[in-house]
């Protein structure tokens, strides 16, 4: 090593293809730690092409710097005095859209999965999350691999015995976009928002000629944790290509191309139609489908997630359950 005099320090790289929170907390956590407990003097630096933001916390709460090739730097150096901070990319460049082989947190699929683990308390095993979310074996076996790298769920053996489930909505959210996923439909309430709201109390909630409707975004987040005013009345609606028309009609709402007060979204997927609640007599999106729609929203919606992430994690029995088969 340099002499400190001459104003040189040493640094100890580890290159990796990936650095996953479980990287950094079995492979990574343990070099750093014989360095320190050592007499050598270098610093840790782990390069990657990209290091996902829950990695590079992990590293940092850790005291280990970083460098990937997208820009996120964190290097600290005691002598000579060295502190630099960069940030890169939030997203992996590299990323891929989910496909039979490749698999990510992307897509109605992993969104099916993601909602059966953050409403239902484990144990369970993969087998039964294929089953009750309709997804291959194969392909949530993969998907709950890459979950435990990022440590968002624990397992003994093969069974899941443990959930992350704020840190899972959030990775989840971050591969959507509220209205690019859900097309749609903006409509004008023309006797406001309390008659629309009069209307749904009054009509079934589904049938074969009433189409399902469930509340989101803001007006439902304000039921739970009342941070904000105003919004836009967000439905889910069936993604079948008549139902915004029969829902508009049904509710008294005429089309408009600008001053939408109300937006009929066409789900995605049917997913965020099940465990709905009932608030007021009037069909509410799940809270975990709540946060998910909150954090991949536009505007004060993320703000609104966030005092649903906290009224949920005030206490889970209100809103997780254990799993039973067949639910």
């Amino acid at each position: 090593m340099a002499p400190e005099q001459n104003g040189a320090a040493e640094l100890l790289i580890a290159v990796r293809p990936t650095v996953t929170p479980r990287d950094v907390e079995e492979r990574i956590v343990p070099i750093a730690s014989i360095l320190r407990h050592s007499q050598a003097s270098h610093a840790l630096l782990v390069m990657a092409p990209w290091i996902a933001p829950r990695a590079q916390q992990q590293l940092r709460d850790r005291g280990i710097g970083y460098l990937d090739l997208t820009g996120n730097v964190s290097v600290s150096v005691p002598a000579p005095a060295i502190r630099l901070s960069l940030h890169g990319a939030l997203r992996s460049p590299y990323s891929q859209e989910s496909t039979e082989r490749t698999v990510t947190l992307a897509g109605p699929r992993a969104g099916r999965i993601v909602r059966f683990l953050a409403d239902f308390v484990p144990p369970y095993r993969a087998g039964q999350i294929a089953d009750a979310c309709d997804v291959s074996l194969p392909w949530v076996s993969r998907l709950l691999r890459q979950l435990e790298d990022q440590l968002l769920i624990r397992r003994e053996g093969r069974v899941i015995t443990e959930v992350r489930w704020a840190e899972l909505l959030r990775a989840r959210a971050e591969t959507c976009n509220l209205l690019r996923n859900n097309a749609p439909e903006s409509m004008l309430a023309p006797e406001g928002i309390t008659t629309v709201l009069d209307a749904l109390k009054t009509r079934p909630l589904s049938g074969r000629d009433s189409p399902k409707i469930v509340v989101t975004g803001p007006y439902a987040a304000r039921e739970v944790a009342p941070l904000t005013v105003g919004g836009q009345l967000m439905l889910y609606v069936d993604p079948e290509s008549d139902a915004p028309e029969a829902v508009g009609h049904q509710l008294g709402l005429l089309r408009v191309d600008q001053g939408a007060d109300v937006l009929l979204l066409r789900a995605q997927d049917r997913v965020v139609f099940a465990r709905p609640r009932t608030v007021d007599g009037i069909a509410h999106v799940a809270l975990s489908q709540l946060v998910l729609d909150g954090l991949a929203g536009p505007g004060r919606m993320p703000a609104e997630a966030e005092g649903v992430l906290a009224y949920m994690a005030e206490d889970e029995t209100r809103w997780r359950r254990p799993w039973v088969g067949g639910e």
